[in-house]
């Protein structure tokens, strides 16, 4: 399992070490830099490894205002501002800057740890839900964000019916839906067109993503509707 990296930006040498050593023993990797000018290098350097960044405000060359911000220009990484200035106007321009959280020294190295862990759980969570957002089934993909489907790596073409009809089936590959579960879903319990209108849509469906019928990926379930899965013949 990869270490979680931490970048830990203070220049007070010896409240450096301690916090960085108890990083460490709770089995964070760390990053140390003492001014604004090498957080941003070391960040820029190791932003794919960097998950949390603890940011003083007071550093030399470039204060934290101004690293956060910066950062904040391509990046969402989470960072908490770590300051003696206590003033609510004081939070208020720090989490402006795009800080996630904010502690102010002297602060219990416990208070700290639990700071993180919750921004970490926050973070992973949100990871979580992306990646459901994104559904992937053999070499076909599809994202209900940007609302695109691709298959073998190229980008495919579908309306809104026929992009609604593939989500239901590749949300749940390898299980048969029904004409009605998928009409249901799709069009609603209350519509009232042509009954076959599924039936349309996968043939739709299948001229623009099974080009190939040795690796059809829609699948009929005769007498029962249809299903996502490798191909191995209609039933």
């Amino acid at each position: 399992m990869n270490k979680v990296v931490i970048l830990l930006v203070e220049d007070e040498a010896s409240l450096a070490n301690f916090i960085s050593e108890e990083l460490k023993f709770e089995g964070y990797e760390v990053l140390y830099a003492p001014d604004g000018e090498r957080a941003l290098e070391l960040y820029k350097q190791n932003q794919a490894t960097i998950i949390l960044i603890l940011l003083d405000w007071m550093l030399p060359k470039y204060d934290g205002i101004t690293v956060a911000r910066r950062i904040r220009r391509n990046s969402q990484v989470p960072i908490i501002m770590m300051t003696a200035r206590d003033q609510l106007a004081d939070k208020v321009s720090g989490l402006d800057a795009g800080t996630d959280d904010y502690i102010t020294k002297p602060f219990d190295i416990e208070e700290l740890l639990a700071r993180i862990r919750v921004i970490l759980r926050r973070t992973e969570q949100q990871e979580k839900l992306q990646q459901q957002l994104v559904y992937r089934y053999n070499d076909l993909s599809l994202d209900l964000t940007k609302r695109t489907v691709e298959r073998f790596g190229e980008l495919i073409q579908l309306t809104q019916k026929e992009f609604e009809l593939l989500a239901e089936l590749i949300k749940q590959p390898e299980v048969v839906l029904t004409r009605d579960e998928l009409l249901n879903a799709v069009w609603g319990y209350d519509y009232f067109g042509q009954t076959n209108v599924v039936d349309v849509y996968i043939r739709s469906l299948r001229n623009k993503i099974d080009h190939d019928p040795k690796q059809r990926l829609i699948q009929t379930v005769r007498g029962v509707g249809y299903v996502l899965r490798s191909n191995d013949g209609e039933h």
